[in-house]
């Protein structure tokens, strides 16, 4: 199936209510789980991933002391946040997940979790899922990882680090990248009790052994916000706009989520952010911008939103940042490198880190069709080029949800014309 998707008048108006964050709902959904005391989740996020996630746990709580198998399709962060749970769980769990899933690495984790004393077994090729997990009491450890693996990585150990007997260390080598998600988990743990902190110029963090505990009102209830990374496409919508005025509803500031960043970094391309009481006001200004630059260490999930955006306003960039991208669904700089060629822009990669983007002076034609190599964020960043085309067409448009479910529905609100081809 493919969408082709264009928009009348290039203006973007009116206003959503946007979902809620993927992030945040996964690590609230795991501290659930290990919370004694039950607490309620509002807003919880509709994404495939969260979905999966959530439909997991509540099997594994009714199938206590028996083997059972989970797929958690194409869900990364619930393979990484599983694997950390069941190894502090009792009972044999076996996870596995689509055959993109098998390819993606998870060596690293499994490594730091048998250093805590987790029993974890490759069932097939060494170093990635399926895995067959032992659970039981961790003893906890002081361990050592590099400061360039995937926070969710970090992000799993540190939701589990109160369970352990002996508490948790991690001492890192080198630069931490994405730190802003290692601290939404810190501030998550925080908001149920558990306290765990940086040390030594933030080059190892520790949580003793605690137990999770809820707020003490009688009605505690925990409310996921709305995600800033959806936000991000909104952006380059109103970036690539003749003009915009929209309401984005659900946001916060301050937030927990480092891609809280969105309207920082977009107001070199012309869009203005206004804090409202019920999320955010964005409208479109005048840009002067030739050349960008950007480490996305702490946001990786921006750069192909800023890719298509800064290609599209023809302005030279060099990103740097971006190792753990060809590790996501796809091997995400490739994808880029394929797809921004149809614009005429060349991809030059400088690193395994560093790519520099070089737009074409004289655009294409007046419609486009990409592919987005069974990625939610490929579909989303290069949809906004229908504010720049008369129309353009995506392939497989249905990988959005494993984000942003309601995302055509929202382009719908906004005035996009999606017709089904």
């Amino acid at each position: 199936m493919k969408y082709r998707i264009s928009h009348p008048t290039k203006k973007l108006e009116g206003s959503i209510e946007l979902t809620a964050s993927k992030s945040e709902s996964n690590r609230v959904l795991i501290i659930q789980a290990l919370c004694s005391e039950k607490f309620e989740i509002q807003n919880l996020a509709a994404a495939e991933d969260t979905v999966v996630l959530r439909k997991i746990l509540s099997a594994a709580e009714q199938n206590k002391n028996l083997e059972n198998t989970y797929d958690v399709g194409a869900a990364g962060t619930a393979m990484r946040f599983l694997t950390a749970f069941f190894s502090a769980k009792e009972g044999t769990h076996i996870l596995t997940g689509s055959e993109r899933m098998k390819k993606r690495p998870i060596g690293i984790l499994v490594n730091a979790l048998r250093e805590l004393g987790a029993s974890i077994e490759y069932m097939e090729e060494e170093g990635f899922p399926p895995l067959k997990i032992t659970g039981k009491r961790l003893n906890g450890a002081e361990i050592e990882m590099e400061g360039n693996v995937s926070s969710q990585f970090i992000s799993a150990l540190l939701l589990i680090s109160p369970q352990l007997q002996n508490g948790l260390v991690i001492n890192f080598k080198g630069e931490v990248i994405s730190r802003p998600y290692i601290n939404m988990t810190l501030k998550m743990l925080q908001e149920f009790r558990v306290y765990g902190q940086w040390h030594d110029n933030s080059i190892s963090i520790s949580v003793s052994n605690q137990q999770y505990h809820k707020k003490s009102e009688p009605d505690y209830v925990y409310q996921v916000e709305a995600d800033w990374s959806s936000a991000s496409y909104w952006y380059s919508i109103a970036a690539l706009s003749m003009e915009a005025s929209f309401t984005i509803k659900g946001l916060k500031h301050p937030s927990l989520q480092g891609d809280a960043i969105v309207p920082d970094i977009f107001s070199f391309f012309g869009v203005k952010t206004e804090f409202v009481p019920d999320g955010i006001h964005i409208s479109k200004t005048r840009m002067k911008i030739e050349h960008f630059g950007f480490d996305f260490s702490d946001c990786p999930d921006l750069a192909q939103t800023l890719a298509v955006t800064t290609a599209a306003l023809n302005v030279n960039c060099l990103f740097n940042g971006l190792n753990t991208l060809r590790i996501k669904e796809t091997d995400r700089v490739n994808a880029l490198k394929t797809e921004l060629h149809k614009l005429g822009a060349a991809v030059v990669e400088l690193n395994d880190n560093s790519i520099k983007i070089i737009p074409s002076s004289s655009m294409p034609g007046n419609s486009l069709s990409f592919n987005t190599y069974d990625d939610h964020r490929m579909a989303m960043a290069f949809t906004a080029l229908a504010m720049k085309f008369d129309s353009v067409i995506i392939d497989d448009p249905e990988v959005v949800k494993k984000s942003y479910p309601a995302f055509w529905n929202d382009l719908k609100i906004a005035g996009f014309i999606i017709e089904e081809i």
